[in-house]
């Protein structure tokens, strides 16, 4: 084959996997746009409930509005969880819109694939003390326990590892996640990368 050939084959591939993840990137818009009206409607509910215990004359104590991150929680919980069992390609970005990270969701497993540009060493806070000990290691502790109590099998447990090149973080891969985890696993990857992204910037 020559080389012109080999070219045009290898931009075919490239066309097909670049239409795949539009394809997969406009399934997440869409969700996206799912929670935004979530969160308007939240935001509505709250306003007319204050109004309305100001009209019947009731103290309103001043309080502080939800903050962004529990607003698309409560939204993310109203909105119907996307099956697991469907590949989905989810990008994790900065309140600023950089690109953090991209968690590829494959059957029961996720792949968290950093953004190439950030090298993210193991040891920058939080990433040992929050993501891997408070999160990753406390879903593994709750299906050990499954797992001895009989209520889940050895292959069905949580399981997680992390590939490095020296320090950096290349690629997390983590097993048998259900939807409900999926959700947590988003929020907790994406607020520890902001954190490390944060510290490597100053």
């Amino acid at each position: 084959m020559s080389q012109d050939a080999e070219k045009v084959k290898a931009l075919v591939t490239f066309k097909k996997k670049l239409e795949k993840k539009i394809e997969k990137l406009g399934s997440e818009l869409k969700e996206l746009e799912a929670i935004l009206e979530t969160v308007n409607s939240i935001l509505r509910e709250k306003g007319f409930k204050r109004a309305e215990l100001a009209k019947e004359g009731e103290p309103v104590s001043p309080e502080t509005p939800p903050s962004i991150v529990e607003a698309i929680a409560e939204a993310e919980k109203r909105v119907p969880p996307r099956g697991i069992g469907t590949e989905n390609v989810i990008p994790l970005k900065t309140a600023n819109d950089e690109l953090l990270a991209i968690i590829y969701v494959n059957q029961d497993s996720l792949h968290v694939l950093p953004d190439e540009s950030k090298d993210f060493d193991v040891n920058t806070p939080p990433f040992n003390h929050f993501l891997v000990e408070r999160v990753l290691v406390k879903m593994q502790e709750r299906d050990n326990e499954l797992v001895r109590a009989g209520q889940l099998t050895p292959d069905e447990m949580f399981s997680y590892s992390i590939i490095r090149e020296g320090d950096f973080i290349r690629e997390i891969v983590i097993k048998n996640v259900d939807a409900d985890r999926l959700r947590e696993l988003k929020s907790s990857i994406r607020w520890t990368l902001e954190k490390m992204y944060e510290k490597m910037k100053g």
